[in-house]
């Protein structure tokens, strides 16, 4: 299951720039990843020469016309810098100012922003209830009606994370149910996709059967955490479902001058299949390291693993030891008395070995917690 990467044309590093070891590779999160060696080399093919600045180059024209393929004819798509800000736009874009989203009480876009929609976008954010961080079409009609109050925010947008914060994914049923309840009640689709092509990978589906063709409205796609770094891309699925996104993007911080460097990543990864085989080894690796968890004597997986992130519960002071020899992070602090849960995410680098080694410093330590009980 380990990963031959292709050879890149990019030179290596001149002694004395590079200041980590390039050997270590951890489970603390897909954003510790570098980048794929062929997304590099489609950012160094792209530098040198002049070619027009904000979008206007060849590489972003090729990009909207690849997402067009993954999300359908009239998709329109506006590269930006980070995840945070592509949420920020398509959610102001997708409501009014006096308007609030509904979302996942486990949502990132709620829990990991900084409050950024809220700062930003001037958005109340509404947490609705997620058992494993999926949203249930029943709740969303009771949230819209206690909206209706003159005193509260109405709701104008439904926001999902898909996969989930807590490594699982929505299947094709479950969305097309929230997105026809959202649609009836008035609402827009949103999707952040950070990791959606672990969900895709996961479910055996393109990027546009779990987005356009169940009636989301807009995605924030994500090209960092699937090999790339600072390739986001915010796609409109229909003509007129998010009006402004291009003056909302520049008004928000997240048009670059040299958009040429976002969107030849994202053409590196999507033009082809790369993004697939990227998304598919580390979901693999996660089902590895989850298979190895069930087998140890004092751990147990606490959610269902069908992305690349892998839960489990741990006795604390293992867990610090072995987030010490390997690194990783404490989920929730707060579980059973002498117990945490852990979050482990796979990357499209991590190798069968790194697995291995990681399930090795786990059955170690276990074993010593036990010996010294």
């Amino acid at each position: 299951m380990s990963t031959t990467l292709p050879t890149s044309a990019v030179a290596a590093p001149a002694p004395g720039l590079r200041r980590h070891d390039a050997g270590v590779r951890g489970f603390a999160s897909d954003n510790a990843s570098g980048m794929h060696p062929d997304v590099l080399a489609a950012l160094v093919a792209a530098n040198g020469g002049h070619v027009g600045s904000y979008g206007g180059d060849p590489y972003t024209g090729a990009l909207e016309a690849v997402l067009r393929e993954h999300f359908g004819p009239d998709a329109e798509s506006f590269p930006v810098l980070t995840g945070t800000g592509a949420n920020v736009v398509a959610l102001q874009a997708l409501t009014q100012r006096w308007e609030s989203v509904l979302v996942s009480s486990d949502a990132h876009v709620l829990l990991d922003e900084g409050g950024a929609p809220e700062h930003v976008a001037g958005t109340k954010l509404i947490p609705l209830p997620s058992p494993d961080g999926l949203l249930d079409p029943a709740d969303l009609e009771r949230a819209v009606e206690a909206a209706q109050s003159p005193m509260a925010a109405p709701v104008g947008a439904l926001s999902l994370t898909q996969s989930t914060e807590l490594g699982t994914c929505y299947s094709v049923e479950h969305l097309t149910q929230l997105c026809r309840t959202a649609h009836r009640l008035g609402l827009r689709v949103h999707v952040d996709g950070a990791r959606l092509a672990n969900a895709a990978a996961s479910l055996g589906t393109g990027l546009g059967d779990i987005t356009t063709a169940v009636g989301v409205d807009a995605v924030s796609l994500g090209g960092t955490k699937n090999g790339g770094a600072i390739a986001e891309v915010v796609v409109v699925t229909a003509p007129g479902a998010a009006p402004g996104v291009g003056r909302l993007r520049k008004q928000s911080l997240q048009l670059t001058s040299k958009a040429r460097f976002v969107s030849a990543q994202l053409l590196a990864l999507l033009e082809g299949d790369l993004w697939r085989r990227n998304a598919e080894h580390a979901n693999a690796c996660a089902a590895r390291l989850a298979a190895g968890v069930r087998a140890l004597e004092g751990a147990r997986l606490t959610r269902p693993v069908q992305a690349n992130g892998v839960f489990a519960e741990l006795p604390t002071a293992v867990a610090a030891r072995a987030a010490a020899r390997v690194p990783f992070h404490v989920w929730d602090a707060h579980r059973a008395p002498g117990t945490v849960e852990v979050r482990w995410v796979c990357s499209f680098d991590t190798e069968a070995g790194d697995v291995d080694a990681l399930l090795a410093v786990l059955g170690e330590e276990l074993a010593a917690s036990r010996g010294g009980a």
